[in-house]
């Protein structure tokens, strides 16, 4: 009895976990919705610029180099916009802290690059949203303006 239960259990397991998995919807959201919460406008500032897809941007005086961020966040609790959100901020905050680092004020050329696929737009970004998980990865040229 005791081993027919765990075994019951242990498969349980085995088709919760595949199931939770086995979910990747890639989603493209409205950059303008990320970055105008409150979060985004507080821990991304005014000391690096950012510029999305083909956006125009002044007149670039030295490349510093192309950068990705991929950051995961906790689904859980979460609609799928609001994961998509906080992992979006968190690649930005990474992107704007690389920046920093290398000296530059403004990462230009952003694009999704969600498991190395490449999306570029202005106006949106790409998320991949699973059952539990889910994630942002940017790629960007960081720059002095």
């Amino acid at each position: 009895m005791k081993i027919r239960t765990m075994t019951t259990a242990a498969l349980a397991a085995i088709l919760v976990f595949s199931v939770a998995q086995a979910r990747d919807t890639r989603l493209k959201l409205p950059l303008k919705d990320a970055l105008e919460t409150v979060d985004a406008r507080d821990k991304l500032g005014t000391d690096v610029k950012f510029f999305f897809g083909s956006q125009a941007t002044p007149a670039v005086v030295q490349k510093l180099g192309t950068y990705t961020s991929n950051k995961k966040t906790n689904f859980a609790n979460k609609s799928d916009k609001e994961g998509c959100e906080w992992a979006f901020l968190s690649a930005m905050i990474s992107l704007k802290e690389r920046a920093l680092a290398e000296g530059g004020n403004a990462v230009i050329n952003i694009e999704s690059y969600y498991k190395k696929n490449q999306f570029s737009s202005e106006t949106e970004y790409e998320c991949g949203a699973g059952a539990i998980i889910g994630g942002v990865a940017l790629r960007g040229t960081v720059v002095k303006l």
